[in-house]
């Protein structure tokens, strides 16, 4: 019964993302504006801490993968405070069924949407001459993408069960998204930072995904990806934990 939850509603995330056309475009623009304007506008210029044969547009690639997945998968939660204003929610907890089933439901839908969109946003990276060092690689990275939205679905999904209403929760997950952003190094090398700032982008768990992502896909890392990996992995698991968690406690108040 829990494997047939966890699959319906997997099965409703996928219906309302491709119904959700404007959906779709709204959380491909912003990383394709970055990709096209940043990329492009300062792909001839040399950016300190690229690696020599690095351009600019082949170290952004990665981190504008992580971008979308940030944003997408963050902002995954509020689909959550959507259900229990209109009601879904309360039926759904009815149902015979473990809420672990129903967390793991929303998170694998969250994630699969993510990971739609990442391919998206490779795909016209590849049209604008991005190529990764191995396509050997490809599928280490494809699992390196889905950690990396599964830690922040957790995390929007403990913000979520901490509030009440939409319009609050987005404006606080701004203030906590875009700080997560531009610390991760997904615009810039984070040794360009300030040692205190350093500090900072390595607790950071988008840095540590986005570093995997640029080992895998053009061989240029401030880690080794196993080290990346053991970082991203822990940080998923943490926050799914906390996230089902509070998600519980929340719903059973």
């Amino acid at each position: 019964m829990n494997f047939i939850a966890i699959y319906v509603l997997w099965l409703r995330e996928m219906k309302r993302f491709w119904r959700a056309k404007s959906r779709i475009v709204g959380a491909l623009a912003m990383p394709l504006f970055f990709l096209a304007f940043l990329g492009l506008g300062f792909n001839r210029m040399g950016i300190p801490g690229l690696s020599q044969g690095v351009n600019y547009i082949t170290f952004l690639v990665p981190g504008i993968l992580g971008m979308s997945l940030l944003f997408s998968s963050t902002f995954g939660g509020l689909s959550v405070l959507w259900d229990k204003e209109f009601g879904f929610l309360k039926e759904i907890m009815v149902a015979p069924v473990s809420r672990i089933a129903i967390v793991l439901g929303r998170i694998t839908g969250g994630v699969t949407t993510a990971l739609i969109q990442a391919v998206m946003i490779l795909g016209v990276a590849l049209l604008m001459g991005f190529r990764p060092s191995s396509w050997l690689t490809l599928g280490l990275a494809f699992f390196f993408m889905i950690l990396i939205s599964a830690t922040f679905l957790g995390l929007g999904l403990i913000f979520a069960s901490r509030m009440k209403d939409m319009q609050g929760f987005s404006i606080v997950m701004n203030f906590v998204i875009f700080p997560i952003f531009f610390l991760s190094g997904a615009l810039y090398p984070v040794e360009n930072f300030p040692v205190w700032l350093r500090l900072l982008a390595y607790l950071d768990p988008l840095t540590y995904g986005i570093d995997g992502l640029r080992a895998l896909l053009i061989n240029n890392s401030s880690f080794s990806w196993p080290v990346n990996l053991g970082v991203i992995l822990v940080s998923a698991t943490v926050m799914v934990i906390l996230g089902a968690y509070l998600f519980e406690k929340s719903e059973a108040a």
